[in-house]
Formats: C-alpha cells, sequence, structure tokens
C-alpha cells in the first residue's frame, strides 16, 4: 500500500476512531445534489432532462471527488424521477423519506442476512416483522415470512416451497394453474424451476379480469384426468393491466377441498390488508398458504421491498435449508439465509420498518385512500362517450378509444405516450390480449385533481 493511500485511507473506509468528518461531508453534498433534482422535478418532468449521460469505467488512477460528484450530477440527470406528479406510469411512487435514510443505514451497517451472526438486530427485525404482517393479515402463530429482492423472487420462494411441500419436487409432470391474467413473472419462476412452458396452465377470466371459477374447476378435473399433479394454484390481488382481484375466498375452498397449496399474488393490492379499506376479497387472504406483498408499489418503500409471508414458517425451513456449517448458529435462531433462495442479503427490511413507523397504520391507509380517490376522480370524469375504460378495485385504470381496431391501438398508444410526455405527464402502453393499451397508476401521492384534470384536458384532444 503506497504512502499516498495510507494517508487517505479514512475517505476510503469509515474509521473506527474519530469523527468520520469526511464521510460526514460527502453525505451532506451528496444529499443536497438528490434534494436538489427533487425540488427541479416540477420544471423537468419525469423522463431525463437530457439523454448525454455517458457510462465512464474506473482509470488507472482514482478519481476525483469533483469528479465523482460531476458524474453523480449527469446520472441523475438522466434518470426518471418518480416525485415528478405527472409519474404515472407505472407502479413506482415517490420514495418516503424515512425509507431513504433507511436505505442508507442499510449501506452503512453493511450487514449481511445470510445469518445471525453477521446480522443480530436485523435478524430478529425481519423475523418480527414478518410475523407482524403475517397476525394484520390473519395467519396464526406458526406463521412468519422472509424479505426479497422483488415480487419475482418472493414468488418463486413461494412455488417452489409448494412444489416441495408437495413432494413433486423432481416431478415433469407436476403443474401450476395461473390466471390468463397473472403477471408475466410466473413464466420466468416456471422455467427456473426446470418446468416445460406446458406445466404453467392459465385460467380464463371473466368480464371483471378476475378468475373464472367454473373453469378452474374444469381445468383441474382435466388435469387429473391427463395424469397432472398440480402444486399450486395462484390467485392474484391486483393484476398489473387493471387491479382486478381473482375470488380468493372461492379458490381457497377448491384448494382446501383439493389439498392444494393456494399462493396469493399481492403484489399489487395485498398492502391493503393492513388497513380497514373495504376491498373484496381481502378479508380471505388468510386461507392462503402464501402470499407476496410488495410495499414499494404503492407506499413508498424505497426499492426493492417485497416478503413473502407464509402460513407456516417450517415449510420454508423444509425447503430451503441446507446448514452453514462455515457461520456459527444459535439454536433458538434461525438464519435467513436458510428459508429462502438468497443467500446474502443487504438489511433492506430496515427501509420499510423505518417508513411504516414513520407513516403508522392511519398514514398507510391514507396514502392508499388517496390512491383509489384519484382513480375514482379519473375515472368519472374520464369522457365515456370517447373510451372504453377498464378498471378493478385498486387504483390502476387502463383505457382505449372506442371502437379502436386492435392493429391500429399501436400507433394510438405511441403517438398518445409521446403527446403527454411533452406536456410532463408520463403513462404506460402494456400489451393486453393483442392490444395495447394506455395505463395510468394513480400511486403518486404528488399527484393532485388538478393534475388529474389537465391530464384528461390532454386526453380529450
Amino acid at each position: 500500500m503506497t504512502e499516498d493511500l495510507i494517508n487517505k485511507k479514512d475517505i476510503y473506509f469509515p474509521s473506527y476512531i474519530g469523527t468520520n468528518d469526511n464521510l460526514i461531508n460527502l453525505l451532506n453534498r451528496a444529499t443536497r445534489i438528490l434534494c436538489d433534482w427533487f425540488s427541479k422535478a416540477e420544471k423537468y418532468g419525469p423522463l431525463p432532462i437530457d439523454e448525454n449521460f455517458k457510462c465512464l469505467m474506473p482509470d488507472e488512477d482514482c478519481n476525483s471527488t469533483e469528479d465523482l460528484f460531476s458524474d453523480i450530477q449527469l446520472l441523475l440527470n438522466n434518470s426518471f424521477n418518480p416525485v415528478h406528479p405527472g409519474s404515472l406510469a407505472h407502479l413506482d411512487p415517490p420514495p418516503l423519506i424515512f425509507s431513504i435514510l433507511g436505505d442508507l443505514i442499510a449501506a452503512g451497517l453493511n450487514n449481511n442476512l445470510l445469518a445471525y451472526e453477521l446480522s443480530p438486530s436485523i435478524t430478529l427485525l425481519e423475523e418480527s416483522l414478518c410475523k407482524w404482517f403475517a397476525k394484520k393479515i390473519g395467519f396464526n402463530d406458526s406463521s412468519g415470512g422472509i424479505a426479497a429482492s422483488g415480487g419475482t423472487l418472493s414468488n418463486l420462494n413461494a412455488l417452489i416451497a409448494a412444489r416441495h411441500n408437495s413432494g413433486l419436487g423432481s416431478d415433469p409432470n407436476s403443474v401450476l394453474l395461473v390466471s390468463e391474467d397473472a403477471h408475466s413473472s410466473f413464466i420466468k419462476c416456471t422455467r427456473i424451476m426446470g418446468l416445460d412452458e406446458a406445466n404453467l396452465i392459465r385460467i380464463k377470466t371473466d368480464n371483471n379480469g378476475s378468475i373464472d371459477v367454473q373453469n378452474l374447476i374444469e381445468t383441474i378435473d382435466k388435469c387429473l384426468i391427463n395424469k397432472k399433479k398440480i402444486f399450486a394454484i395462484v390467485a392474484t390481488l391486483g393484476t398489473t393491466v387493471r387491479g382486478a382481484i381473482d375470488p380468493i375466498k372461492e379458490i381457497s375452498e377448491i384448494c382446501k377441498e383439493r389439498n392444494i397449496w393456494l399462493h396469493v399474488d399481492g403484489s399489487i393490492g395485498g398492502i391493503f390488508a393492513l388497513t380497514s379499506i373495504p376491498i373484496k376479497g381481502l378479508n380471505s387472504i388468510n386461507q392462503a398458504n402464501s402470499i407476496t406483498i410488495n410495499p414499494q408499489k404503492i407506499i413508498g418503500i424505497t426499492k426493492t421491498s417485497s416478503l413473502l409471508i407464509v402460513s407456516e414458517m417450517r415449510t420454508l425451513e423444509n425447503t430451503f435449508s441446507t446448514g452453514l456449517p462455515y457461520l456459527s448458529s444459535k439454536e433458538d435462531i434461525i438464519n435467513r439465509g436458510e428459508i429462502g433462495i438468497q443467500g446474502s442479503r443487504p438489511a433492506e427490511v430496515i427501509k420499510l420498518w423505518l417508513g411504516l413507523r414513520f407513516l403508522g397504520l392511519k398514514g398507510i391507509e391514507d396514502i392508499l385512500k388517496s390512491s383509489i380517490k384519484r382513480k375514482d376522480f379519473f375515472i368519472k370524469n374520464i369522457s365515456k362517450n370517447k373510451y372504453d375504460v377498464f378498471s378493478g378495485p385498486l387504483h390502476i385504470v387502463s383505457f382505449l378509444p372506442k371502437g379502436i381496431a386492435p392493429k391500429d391501438t399501436d400507433l394510438w398508444t405511441k403517438t398518445k405516450v409521446n403527446e403527454l410526455i411533452k406536456n410532463n405527464f408520463m403513462l404506460s402502453r402494456p400489451k393486453f390480449k393483442g392490444k395495447y393499451f394506455l395505463r395510468v397508476v394513480m400511486g403518486n401521492y404528488n399527484t393532485n385533481e388538478s393534475h388529474i384534470e389537465q391530464l384528461l384536458r390532454l386526453l380529450d384532444t
């Protein structure tokens, strides 16, 4: 190590003595740049200010602080800004301020949720928070869960546990039943599990976008006739295009009668179960074996924040535990790397914990109610003579001009998206059943009725 590097070592790493003034100065400067970017969101819109960002790679010698902060500024200027009230395209709301702090603390701790000895307080925090969620949705004392980096991983954890629990871990005839409107991540999950696309069986939906229960029963019977072995049925609590909810109560009764694992993909709508908001289907999710909940999608917990909650914790232990012979363990503590796919994990649960405690249950309900209120206002005021509107009980709306041919939806949505972004409104254009739609997601807490009225005027031209 050179003398120059020795003299600068307090810049490279936090010091175990002294005040860490260098780190404090860097954090203060970074915070000012980030907050300035937030403050200019209204001026510049939801999409990047410019498109000149160049991804510079490391040089032979270290880069100066000024170079790095200049690059940080360029990075921000070329990033999507969820704080802007016109950011209505996706399930990516503004970040909750205490969740931002949670990310900072997690990065500074650099603890590893692989094992208790590498993350003593956070291991207990994640276990306690998952149990709190489980109790809130109506599970019993043997329930719990684990955090994961995104809903796809939470769903995959659940499906692997379901297949292992059914004894079909290597059976090529094992199948998974999902709605035809279920999230595309289930295709990825089946591939990762070594299953063919034919092992993912789609159930028809009704006019509301929910699973057709009669078609589900017929499909189960057909699977039995064809010697297919069902290891799980997935009910969706909030579909991607219209926010529809499957009939969870009826599906749970079928699963219990047939002894089939029920997984609820509540990535979008599961968080509503923490509230008293009257949404049909929520009071039945405690009949599931597992449920995915993504607090990042609406209440502003910074990415990534996903939970898999299970009715019986032993199913995760039985599925994923392999032993960690290179680590010390306490007999009464479960190492969190033993109950899911991921081994090493950051302390992402801190930002969820801080965010939830900062909001409280009333604050969470306020955010969720406001999203429904914005959705209702949009649907009430959009021209029904001009548009066909598709929505559900949650905060997502998709729409198309009346009578438009499927082949014309691609060009129309592209044109409209480009027109809207020039006016600082960002909507998405999902492809669904052979058509492109315009979709608005009303989860942005910075969006008010005047913004929605402006959007509606633009859509009416």
